[in-house]
């Protein structure tokens, strides 16, 4: 394994952060200063500002993202996902994203092979989502939406499997994953989406879990949030 992605595996940093503290000098391997070529394996000895690092055994958690709160380590003065999960937690890293105000299923692991088959577009895993829209939606303006609506550089495909009577409320499944694509799907068609919930990933269901509370895969607990 490239020295820049095992420190990033084994610190959560990103590939860049970790490529940046090789290229300072801060990384060691087996006691020798880090070049941004070397290999390494969980024989060797990788330390960062002389500490031991390590690769933790795969894990992965499923987060019930609450309102407000950013998929990212850096919020620049907003509520970060992290502020809800215990330190030893912080090394793992979001499967995909949602935006601040949307709320549902986050999964966030350390198992690189695993987020890639989750979000990679060849394995073509679907997303389902809850949303309710400012106003009613036009039949017309859904088989639009059926066919395909060009947002941007890419032709954005929504599949509306449910729709309350007043055709505000829909269900929606996702196997695209573009930024913030499903709320720019409907504006395009002048709709505002006033609520956003994922409520499904793949294989993976979001269950009894509440807002800000998060579930080891693994063994199954539900663990209450962690503010700071």
């Amino acid at each position: 394994m490239r020295i820049n992605a095992y420190i990033a595996n084994a610190t959560g940093l990103s590939r860049r952060q970790a490529e940046g503290l090789i290229k300072s000098g801060a990384v060691s391997v087996n006691g020798v200063q880090a070049e941004l070529w070397y290999q390494v394996s969980t024989d060797d000895l990788v330390e960062l500002n002389h500490h031991k690092v390590f690769i933790k055994a795969p894990a992965i958690i499923m987060l019930n993202k609450p309102a407000g709160y950013v998929v990212s380590r850096n919020p620049q003065g907003a509520n970060s996902i992290y502020d809800l999960l215990p330190k030893d937690l912080h090394n793992l890293k979001p499967v995909g994203r949602l935006d601040k105000e949307s709320t549902g299923l986050l999964l966030l692991t350390n198992d690189g092979k695993l987020a890639q088959e989750l979000t990679h577009p060849s394995f073509d895993k679907v997303k389902v989502y809850r949303i309710i829209l400012d106003r009613p939606l036009k039949k017309e303006d859904e088989q639009t939406i059926a066919k395909g609506i060009r947002v941007e550089n890419y032709l954005s495909k929504l599949e509306i499997t449910d729709c309350s009577s007043d055709r505000r409320l829909l269900s929606v499944n996702l196997t695209q994953g573009k930024n913030r694509q499903i709320r720019k799907t409907f504006a395009k068609l002048g709709y505002q989406v006033l609520e956003l919930h994922r409520l499904k990933f793949a294989s993976f269901s979001i269950g009894n879990l509440k807002p800000g509370e998060f579930r080891h895969l693994s063994d199954g607990n539900i663990k209450k949030p962690v503010f700071k």
